[in-house]
């Protein structure tokens, strides 16, 4: 793996790492690419550290950046309103743009503004970079929160449906709960059915929030539902009943 903010174990993510290396040195402006979390702008920033990032919509502070700033990091280049006034501005102010969207919106748009296109993948198609990816973000989280214990991630169950973003959230979530207290749960619980309550049947509702953690730690920690029983009090009926009732929320992972 070489380091830089950018992981890159994946053979894609090595890939556009090469090809980041190769435009570090090219006065060239390039289009990058890929779905939100996916590491455009972190790519973006290790080819061009000092540039500034500018939002394309906001029009007046990207002429400002284009007028002033010989590099410019452009987000949400589809969002440009006037292409042929923004060629009229890089004419004017000759300098070197790296820009970033989800897609190849405009194929003759694009291959007229830039010499090189880098796709990023989603993460789900870079198995290889998640792993590298949660442990960059578990020693953000424990310097963040002041987290000093050993932490383990639940590698199983990560959202990979907003890339880094869901893994980010997926990490400090992780985090959090390695501390977390009973005050601190019964808060979070409270929070969460205040704004729900308000049917005619919500302890019945509800009462899965309670039963299928308990169950599912349960049969984890004492493997049968016979020793599960035991350690609950209940009989081996009533036990059988919860895990019915409760089916939907205890399938595995």
């Amino acid at each position: 793996m070489v380091v830089t903010n950018f992981i890159s174990v994946s053979s894609a993510s090595l890939e556009a790492l090469k090809t980041a290396n190769l435009l570090k040195g090219l006065p060239i402006n390039a289009f990058i690419f890929g779905q939100n979390g996916t590491g455009k702008k972190s790519l973006a920033k290790y080819i061009l550290p000092d540039a500034p990032i500018v939002d394309a919509s906001l029009h007046d502070e990207l002429e400002g950046a284009l007028n002033s700033h010989k590099n410019v990091i452009i987000t949400n280049f589809d969002k440009i309103p006037n292409y042929d006034n923004f060629q009229i501005l890089l004419d004017k102010y000759e300098v070197r743009i790296m820009a970033l969207a989800s897609s190849v919106f405009n194929t003759e748009l694009i291959e007229k503004f830039f010499g090189i296109k880098v796709c990023l993948p989603p993460l789900s198609e870079r198995v290889e970079d998640v792993k590298p990816l949660c442990d960059y973000f578990l020693d953000e989280a424990k310097e963040a929160l002041s987290v000093d214990s050993t932490v383990k991630i639940d590698m199983k169950n990560i959202d990979l449906s907003q890339n880094a973003h869901s893994i980010r959230r997926h990490v400090y979530m992780q985090v959090q709960l390695q501390d977390i207290n009973e005050n601190e749960l019964m808060s979070i619980m409270q929070s969460f059915l205040l704004e729900r309550l308000g049917g005619n049947n919500d302890y019945r509702n509800f009462l899965y929030l309670f039963e299928a953690p308990l169950i599912k730690a349960g049969l984890q920690k004492f493997k049968t539902q016979l020793q599960l029983s035991d350690k609950l009090g209940l009989n081996r009926n009533t036990l059988r009943k919860k895990i019915a009732e409760n089916k939907e929320y205890l399938k595995d992972d």
